[in-house]
């Protein structure tokens, strides 16, 4: 079974196209602010590009918009963690994400602990929790002891397991798309995938701002559409850890430098500043 996005749709990402909010559909029996859900098979996120990290390398706040296949804006999600936690734990920091609809009205509420992701701690992996409304957990996203492939177990209110994520052997974005398969709890039959789209070289070189596209089925339970969701802001996070070649006390030393290099009028100074530069490249 195949889960493609249309070419249009991924245009979408770049072109920066304004298609406004989504109405709200009338639909009973589920959380307020998740009916929209109930009429999708397909999400976009795009994160937010901010200048001061594209610039530095300091590590900001992540802000995203939650779109449907047309551009039409269903969400606004948003970071809650401090300064330190960003830039001392990057992909592996805890944290607390707020999504919040065209009111401003805070929807769906994820968690995150500070956790590991290597093999050798299989009792201390990577979770996030869904609430909506916040303070009623609707699923859970849970990072499964794997040797090779990244693998998660999404569950719902109760802990059992109703769909299982599959990464790739390599994580990497080389030029192009990075895919994981949504498959049924038995993990046997794929239901739709989650893809870190390639947002061209300048923007992969020079910032973290990611574009994903999620699948799933049209009748799947609106609360694990919402826990597909959640799990977008963890499995590329577990993915990235291994892919980032900057810590984080490289990223603080460039960024000294280069602000050393701009207030300083001492030429001897300024002279010793490239090398340094030079050799965290």
């Amino acid at each position: 079974m195949c889960f493609c996005f249309p070419a249009v749709t991924l245009s979408l990402f770049f072109a920066g196209t304004d298609g406004g909010w989504m109405p709200a559909p009338s639909v009973g029996n589920c959380p307020p602010g998740l009916e929209y859900l109930t009429q999708l098979d397909q999400m976009l996120v795009k994160q937010k590009v901010e200048l001061l990290e594209a610039f530095t390398g300091f590590e900001t706040a992540n802000k995203y918009k939650v779109l449907n296949t047309m551009g039409q804006q269903l969400y606004y999600a948003k970071e809650d963690s401090d300064c330190c936690t960003r830039n001392c734990c990057g992909p592996l920091r805890p944290f607390d994400m707020k999504i919040l609809d065209n009111n401003q009205m805070e929807v769906m509420h994820l968690n995150r602990p500070l956790a590991c992701t290597s093999c050798c701690f299989p009792c201390c992996l990577q979770s996030l929790e869904v609430s909506s409304p916040p303070g009623t957990v609707i699923g859970t996203v849970k990072q499964d002891w794997s040797i090779l492939k990244p693998k998660f177990s999404v569950c719902n209110a109760s802990g059992d397991v109703i769909l299982r994520i599959e990464g790739p052997l390599c994580t990497c974005s080389i030029c192009g798309d990075v895919e994981f398969t949504v498959l049924s709890a038995e993990g046997d039959v794929p239901v739709g995938k989650i893809s870190k789209q390639w947002t061209g070289l300048v923007k992969e070189a020079f910032t973290d701002a990611d574009n994903f596209g999620i699948s799933f089925p049209m009748d799947l339970d609106v609360k694990m559409k919402a826990t597909l969701l959640g799990a977008v802001f963890l499995i590329y996070d577990v993915a990235d850890d291994d892919d980032d070649d900057d810590g984080v006390w490289v990223k603080l030393v460039k960024c000294l430098c280069t602000e050393v290099e701009k207030q300083t009028t001492s030429p001897e100074l300024s002279a010793l500043l490239p090398p340094w530069r030079a050799a965290l490249e």
